[in-house]
């Protein structure tokens, strides 16, 4: 507050510099690099189906655990990060992914699956802190406007870590045999190592009050908040219809993984060729969140219409994806395995299931980028969309901990598509219905404000103690 003008709240100095360590480019490109080394690479990890070993019991196990505690963790991790901050949030987030990936280097030798399940279970707790706290950056950060840009700018940024995650395994195992029982312990060092990279670069995070906008606002006046009122609005969030809505999205949303990873990578392909199939895979995901958030930016001038555009875009191109799944899936099944194909060696056979792994990796970016920009949509502050995309991030994970064990009891392959492809069906009509009734439509506003990284919220009063 500046005393001298009567007490009424003042603005930063506007400034166009776009890489400013306080700006909300920078900060979302480090929360990025953050999730590439940490979830990037475990996206890799997971990515090679069984956690790079041939028989998948142990990862199935580790995953169920981790997506149970992940489930909790990810509902609580909103009012988490609202009450720690995000360094300290994230720091402890972060630090789990290097165990996780340490237990499945002590399978490699031990065969103890023990080790890995509780690494998972330790994982899901630190994933849930890391990805509440990242919903909220991502979401609160940019100018209404541009969310959909910065979504994708974060998700290729995100998804390059699984590019190069996928290099690893490809390299490290080119000459391995066909019959190798697992990646050999390099693989697991390397994401370690990127892991633990990720983990110290948490610190250079900066609280959200002290991100300014170019135009001089400040992203939220978010300060620490305090438990009680954390466990009463977390609570709130299971009567909120919006959050209702938005439940058969989040649950699909990672349900898919156990299906893409163990039945379609894992079964359909050789151990060097899975790891070759996730530099594919993740690089997809980049291209998708590029498309899905230039549609739902600039498409049209209405914020409403391009929400469900983007939603029906998204419709239309799961349809054709998941019809093509459905074509592949019935050559073969659980009691009719295929000869696992390569890269190299099979020809014309393995252009068709390579192309199709491709897709889904498309798609499920543009569906993520989906949602995240209709959460974004609902609110500005950090403090609130902390909240929503814990939620978002708690479903998405219980949903995940039933899918990793509907493989581990040998559904069969069929049954896990039909399952996919409708869960995804049912949640694009009620999204488009969240748009309408939640999604203020406010190109009115943009255009009075004849600006394109307006920011549409009061200047934030600074405390004496900040100045």
């Amino acid at each position: 507050m500046d005393e001298e003008t009567g007490g009424k709240p003042i603005m930063a100095k506007p400034s166009r510099s776009l890489f400013r360590y306080n700006s909300p480019l920078v900060q979302v490109i480090l929360i990025g690099l953050v999730c590439f080394c940490c979830p990037g690479m475990f996206n890799a990890l997971s990515g090679m189906g069984g956690g790079g070993q041939v028989d998948p019991t142990a990862a199935n196990n580790a995953n169920t655990a981790l997506y149970t505690t992940f489930a909790v963790f990810g509902v609580l991790g909103g009012g988490i990060y609202n009450i720690l901050g995000p360094r300290a949030t994230l720091f402890a987030g972060c630090s789990t992914y290097v165990l996780y990936a340490g237990s499945f280097l002590y399978y490699n030798h031990y065969q103890h699956q023990s080790f890995a399940i509780v690494a998972g279970a330790i994982l899901g707790v630190g994933a849930g802190l890391l990805w509440a706290g990242q919903g909220a950056m991502m979401t609160s950060y940019p100018p209404p406007d541009r969310k959909g840009i910065y979504i994708s700018l974060f998700w290729s940024i995100f998804n390059l870590g699984g590019v190069i995650g996928g290099l690893i395994p490809f390299i490290l195992n080119y000459n391995r045999g066909e019959n190798a029982a697992s990646v050999n312990d390099g693989t697991y060092i390397g994401f370690m190592v990127f892991m633990s990279i990720g983990t110290v670069l948490t610190l250079a995070i900066l609280h959200p009050r002290k991100v300014v906008r170019d135009d001089g606002s400040s992203c939220t006046n978010i300060k620490y908040s305090s438990v009680s009122v954390e466990a009463v609005e977390i609570l709130k969030l299971f009567l909120n219809w919006k959050m209702l809505l938005m439940v058969p999205a989040a649950w699909a949303s990672n349900f898919f993984y156990s299906y893409q990873f163990n039945n379609v990578n894992g079964a359909l392909f050789d151990l060097r060729t899975r790891g070759l199939n996730n530099v594919f895979y993740w690089g997809a995901q980049m291209i998708g969140s590029v498309m899905i958030g230039y549609l739902m930016d600039f498409s049209f001038k209405s914020r409403r219409m391009r929400g469900l555009v983007g939603i029906g875009v998204v419709a239309l191109l799961g349809t054709g994806i998941w019809g093509g799944g459905l074509a592949n899936q019935l050559r073969y099944s659980r009691n009719d395995k295929p000869t696992r194909l390569d890269f190299k060696d099979s020809g014309s056979a393995f252009a068709g299931p390579f192309v199709l792994y491709f897709s889904y990796g498309l798609l499920d970016a543009m569906f993520q980028s989906m949602i995240y920009w209709v959460i974004g949509a609902l609110a500005d502050d950090s403090e609130t969309l902390s909240r929503y995309t814990g939620f978002y991030k708690g479903v998405q994970s219980a949903g995940g901990a039933v899918a990793w064990q509907v493989d581990s009891h040998k559904v069969p392959h069929l049954n896990q598509l039909i399952a996919n492809w409708v869960m995804t069906t049912v949640s694009y009509p009620l999204l488009a219905a969240l748009v309408l009734l939640a999604v203020k439509d406010d190109h009115k506003v943009e255009g009075e404000a004849n600006s394109k990284g307006a920011d549409f919220s009061p200047a934030i009063p600074a405390s004496k103690d900040e100045k």
